[in-house]
């Protein structure tokens, strides 16, 4: 398992839940109000048309995206939001790289620095060097042969292909994501995520004390608020995360 896809495949499946749909609702107005204010035009501002498929896949209202729109193009008042990353170390050496979206930086930092320093980890010091932004699409094994996929998504503009457990990992250039997606959606082929994602260059292998702290860890950021994304650069082996699995059911 790594820690830039698949464990934010298990917890986003979750957000999708009932319960988790008004927190997933907020984050993602915040982003669209954040790339309004590039322009209020989809066809001509890229991030602002990623946004908006996204809340179409999250069934947001339409109105509630028209309205976070208008208020980041200034056309309707608002809170003015901001965005900030934040880096650091976590448990095992690991690097963090965190995407937040605020309104009160001194107020945010000051509650990211807390968690970590709650989850063993540290904020602070130069990580994002090892992250390089790229599409990421994750599909289920059983939904397609791999050959058959890699054929379709090359072809489509993908830049490469990998198995990751019980999935199938495509990656592209950020503004190729959208091709390769339609390209899928035409052969009817369903995927778990579709997003743009920060890739490492490198991982690092975790024991099994270092990978429940960092789960630890990478949950307690999710679940702030003002936090948008946790990229880290760590590998747990299959038996270990098997074990951890088994140990909260």
């Amino acid at each position: 398992m790594s820690g830039h896809s698949k464990w934010k495949t298990n917890k986003g499946k979750k957000a999708l839940a009932d319960a988790k749909k008004g927190a997933a609702y907020t984050k993602i107005i915040k982003e669209i109000t954040l790339a309004a204010r590039e322009g209020g035009d989809p066809d001509t501002n890229p991030k602002l048309r990623t946004m908006m498929l996204r809340a179409k896949e999250l069934n947001m209202p339409s109105d509630n995206v028209k309205m976070a729109i208008k208020r980041g193009t200034g056309e309707l008042p608002g809170v003015i939001y901001e965005g900030i990353n934040y880096e650091g170390d976590g448990p095992g050496g690991v690097a963090v790289l965190i995407e937040a979206i605020t309104d009160n930086k001194n107020r945010t930092t000051a509650e990211i620095r807390n968690i970590m320093n709650k989850k063993n980890g540290s904020l602070g010091g130069s990580v994002a060097w090892m992250f390089t932004m790229k599409g990421l699409i994750t599909i289920a094994k059983d939904v397609i042969a791999e050959d058959e996929l890699m054929n379709l998504v090359l072809e489509a503009g993908a830049e490469d292909l990998k198995a990751e457990g019980d999935a199938y990992e495509v990656f592209s250039k950020p503004q190729d994501l959208e091709k390769v997606k339609s390209a899928l959606t035409a052969k009817k082929i369903k995927w778990e995520e579709a997003e743009t994602s920060m890739i490492p260059s490198s991982t690092i292998k975790l024991n099994a004390q270092d990978a429940k702290s960092i789960l630890a860890l990478v949950e307690a950021l999710e679940e702030h608020d003002d936090v948008q994304a946790v990229y880290s650069n760590f590998e747990i082996p299959d038996e270990i995360m098997d074990q951890i699995s088994a140990e909260e059911e």
